[in-house]
């Protein structure tokens, strides 16, 4: 599996950007106006965070392999 370069681009900015400061938001938000279930919220973005990464890292992996075996050539 390989991402376009833009699609790639996306997902390294959400998980890296986007979705550690939605989790940061909605524990202060939460702190402030008490909607509880901080932990639960929390733990499912970084379950998210951690599987974008993950195929980002397949991803990586397969272009470098691409890459390398082209230079073979």
């Amino acid at each position: 599996m390989r991402f376009e370069n833009r699609v790639y681009d996306v997902l390294k900015w959400i998980c890296l950007i986007f979705l550690p400061a939605v989790a940061v938001l909605y524990s202060a938000i939460d702190g402030v106006f008490g909607w509880g279930y901080t932990a639960t919220v929390t733990t499912i973005i970084s379950a998210i965070e951690a599987f974008i990464g993950s195929m980002i890292g397949i991803s990586t992996k397969a272009y470098k392999k691409e890459n390398d075996d082209a230079k073979q050539s």
